[in-house]
Parts: C-alpha cells; sequence; structure tokens
C-alpha cells in the first residue's frame, strides 16, 4: 500500500469513526421541526404533538419553527443549506412533489432530502359556512354553471392538494372556479366565516368546526369515507373523481448518516402510540399513515414521477 492509499483509508476510517460516534451521542441538544404552515392549522398542531412525543423518545426537546408559504415547501428549501447532523428536520407535505412542475424551483426532492418516516394520512373537505345557501356538492357546481367564475373557494395555498382537489372538481364538472390561496387553514376558516369566500377545501382540522354546528362539510376527496367524516358523501359518490392521497412525513437534509435516521424513524413510530398523540389525531380526524424511512423514500421517487401527469393534465404550471 502507497503512503498516498494508506492516508485515504486512515481518512476514511476517521470519518466512519466519527460518524458512529455522532450517532451513538445523537441527540445531544434540542432538534428543530420546520412545519412549513401557519401556526393555528391542522399541520401546526399535529407537528407540535409529535415534536412533543418525539422528544420524550430521544430525551432533548424538538422545537416547532413555522415557515409559512411556497404551497408548503418553505421546509425543504430550509433543508437544502442544513447541516445534515439530524438537528433540523421538517414536515414534508405531497405539495413538494408537485411544486418542481408547477414553477422553477431551487430543490430537488428527491435528491435534496433523507427521508425519516411518515406518519398520518390527511383528507381534504369541501366545507361552507353554517348559514351557505350551499346544501350539496351540486348546489355548489350548479352555482358555479349558472355563473362562471363567481364561485371562489379558499384554501391554505397555491398548488397544495386542496388546491388540486378544486381544479380537479372545476375539470370534471366543467365549472369555473376562482382559487383564494390563503396562508394556512386557519386564515381560509376564517375567510370562511367571515363571508369573504363562498367555499373552502381544508384538512382535517374543520372537524372542529363542523362539530361546532360552523361549517357544513358537503365532500370529502378521499377513496372511500373516512371514519371521522363518515357521514360526508365522497366527491366520487357526488359524481366527480376527486381523489387526493395525501401522506405527510417527516425529513431531513441528504447525507443524514443512517444510524440518526434510525433513530428519528423509531421516535415517530414510537409517537404513533402514544396516548396523546392518538388524542389529537382523533381530534382532528386524522388518519395514521406510517412508512418507515425505506418505504416514504420509495414513496417520495414514485409520488414526484405521478404529480408530472397531474400537473400537466390540469394545467397548474406557470
Amino acid at each position: 500500500m502507497t503512503r498516498r492509499s494508506a492516508l485515504l483509508a486512515l481518512s476514511g476510517f476517521l470519518a466512519l469513526a466519527a460518524t458512529a460516534a455522532q450517532a451513538q451521542d445523537f441527540p445531544a441538544r434540542p432538534i428543530t421541526l420546520v412545519v412549513p404552515y401557519a401556526p393555528g392549522g391542522t399541520t401546526d398542531i399535529l407537528g407540535r404533538a409529535f415534536a412533543l412525543s418525539m422528544s420524550k423518545t430521544l430525551k432533548q426537546t424538538v422545537i416547532v419553527e413555522n415557515k409559512a408559504g411556497a404551497g408548503g415547501t418553505l421546509g425543504l428549501l430550509d433543508m437544502r443549506n442544513a447541516k445534515p447532523d439530524g438537528y433540523r428536520l421538517s414536515l414534508i407535505p405531497v405539495s413538494v412533489f408537485r411544486q418542481p412542475y408547477v414553477q422553477k424551483v431551487q430543490y430537488d426532492p428527491v435528491g435534496d432530502l433523507t427521508y425519516v418516516a411518515s406518519f398520518s394520512a390527511y383528507d381534504f373537505i369541501l366545507g361552507v359556512a353554517a348559514d351557505s345557501p350551499y346544501k350539496t356538492l351540486q348546489d355548489v357546481v350548479a352555482d358555479a354553471r349558472k355563473s362562471p367564475g363567481d364561485v371562489n373557494y379558499g384554501t391554505p395555498g397555491r398548488n397544495t392538494g386542496n388546491h388540486v382537489a378544486g381544479a380537479l372538481l372545476a375539470r370534471a364538472a366543467d365549472v369555473k372556479l376562482t382559487h383564494v390561496p390563503f396562508k394556512g387553514d386557519s386564515e381560509a376558516i376564517n375567510a370562511l366565516l367571515a363571508g369573504h369566500i363562498k367555499v373552502a377545501i381544508l384538512t382535517n382540522g374543520i372537524l372542529n368546526f363542523m362539530e361546532a354546528g360552523k361549517v357544513r362539510a358537503l365532500a370529502v376527496a378521499a377513496d372511500r369515507r373516512p371514519a371521522a367524516f363518515a357521514k360526508i358523501p365522497t366527491f366520487k359518490e357526488a359524481g366527480y373523481d376527486v381523489v387526493i392521497p395525501s401522506p405527510l412525513g417527516i425529513a431531513g437534509p441528504k447525507g443524514l448518516p443512517q444510524p440518526i435516521v434510525e433513530k428519528l424513524d423509531a421516535a415517530v413510530k414510537a409517537a404513533l402510540d402514544d396516548p396523546e398523540v392518538k388524542k389529537t389525531m382523533a381530534t382532528y380526524g386524522v388518519r395514521s399513515d406510517y412508512r418507515d424511512h425505506k418505504a416514504y423514500a420509495a414513496f417520495a421517487r414514485e409520488m414526484f414521477a405521478r404529480e408530472k401527469d397531474i400537473v400537466t393534465g390540469l394545467g397548474l404550471s406557470e
């Protein structure tokens, strides 16, 4: 072995040893979890519940940091500049796989992330204020057909799954709907209750407003009625093929060491058995949908390929 080869081998060994030591000590300080939506929405509440539970398992505080905007992609953008040491993570909504086909972005949703685990699945629900004249989804469609563009619908942002659900409905019903993007579910539902918009397509946070009698849900974009929305017809039952899968998970920057990924993955899985997390998920009607780091990475590759067809078919690209 030459001197240069020996030095390279030693360097590689030292690097591996350092990584192993780093993983063994992880976490040695607080972890930050970016929630790419505004405070108060379902994603934020769910993210905080998981952060608290993961803190118990990891024996370190997991701090939530909100970064709203850009269709839920700001967490991923944050990861591009983060050190791959496990101390900065982000929630990853499905919209991150769609955005690169919508406009020019500065990230690769497959190459720029290390996927840790997915833990829940959202549903998208079309709702109206309790005093709305719309009693069914067909009423909304009929009004949109009568007055093209006059029926507006709010969502937590452009190119989110909520937006896609509205675009799919408009195409399936052959009507014109006006999209009104907000920075999160909480802003959208406040606008709905204030009468600023006629319709909102929201995630599971709508459940509390339904139970309080403030909002009437008309349809859910699922392949079958979720347990929390068993009395609400699906879009398909109403005659419109609108089904939006939307798992939510956690990822870190690319190059995250495997031992750290496995520790974080285990903490996510343990959180699903935490009574407080279960209570939060039940309160908002969110379904558990666990994928370990390998299955979640495979899902990311699959979704990134599928989203191209969705964006092209709906004409969402700018």
